[in-house]
C-alpha cells in the first residue's frame, strides 16, 4: 500500500467509513497479530488483545498526527494493549522481581546458529518466563529503546536490561541444545 493510498484511508478512517478501516485492518492484521502473539504468549489473548487495540486505533484515529508512521503508531497501540492486559491479570509482575543484578562482564553476545530452525527459535522465544519473553520480545524483535520498554513496562532501565539479558542467556542454552541434539 502506498503511502498516499494509506493517508486517504486514514482520512477516511476520520470520518468513519468502516470500508476504509477494514482496508486498514486487512493492511495490519498480520503484523500486529505477530506482535500481540509474542506479547500475549498464546493466540487466545492475541486474538483479544488485537481486537482491543484495532478497537482504540481506529477510536482514536484522530489523534495520530502522522509524525511517524501508522503502522508505527498502531504497533505502539497494540504493545500498550497487551501490556494493559497483562498487568490486570497480574501474571507478569513477580518475574520482573526476581534478578536485580546485572554485571556487564557476564554479558555474552548472543548469535543465532544457523543450523536452528527458526520454528524452534520461537518455540524458544514463547518458553521464556513471561517477563523476560516481554522484554526480550520488546527490545530484539520490536526495537524498542530500553528508556521506552522501563515506561512501557513501569520498571526501571535497570530491571529491564537484566530481564533481557537473562533471557538471552535462557535462549542461548536452550538453543544450544536443539544444536547439539541432533
Amino acid at each position: 500500500m502506498t503511502n498516499k493510498v494509506q493517508s486517504q484511508l486514514i482520512e477516511r478512517c476520520r470520518k468513519g467509513d468502516s470500508r476504509a478501516q477494514y482496508e486498514l485492518y486487512k493492511s495490519f492484521v498480520s503484523a500486529m497479530y505477530n506482535v500481540s502473539f509474542r506479547l500475549s504468549g498464546n493466540r487466545f489473548d492475541a486474538e483479544d488483545n488485537l481486537q482491543e487495540a484495532f478497537a482504540k486505533a481506529f477510536l482514536n484515529i484522530r489523534s495520530f498526527k502522522g509524525e511517524s508512521s501508522f503502522g508505527s503508531w498502531l504497533k505502539r497501540i497494540v504493545v500498550n494493549e497487551c501490556i494493559t492486559q497483562l498487568r490486570k491479570r497480574k501474571r507478569f509482575m513477580h518475574n520482573f522481581s526476581e534478578i536485580t543484578e546485572f554485571n556487564e562482564a557476564d554479558d555474552e553476545t548472543f548469535t543465532l546458529d544457523e543450523k536452528v530452525p527458526i520454528v524452534e527459535v520461537k518455540k524458544a522465544i514463547a518458553a521464556l518466563p513471561e517477563g523476560a519473553r516481554i522484554v526480550f520480545t520488546l527490545k530484539a524483535i520490536e526495537e524498542y529503546k530500553f528508556s521506552e520498554i522501563s515506561e512501557m513496562l513501569g520498571l526501571s532501565e535497570s530491571n529491564c536490561k537484566v530481564q533481557y539479558h537473562r533471557s538471552k542467556k535462557l535462549l542461548a542454552a536452550q538453543l544450544k541444545y536443539l544444536v547439539y541434539s541432533d
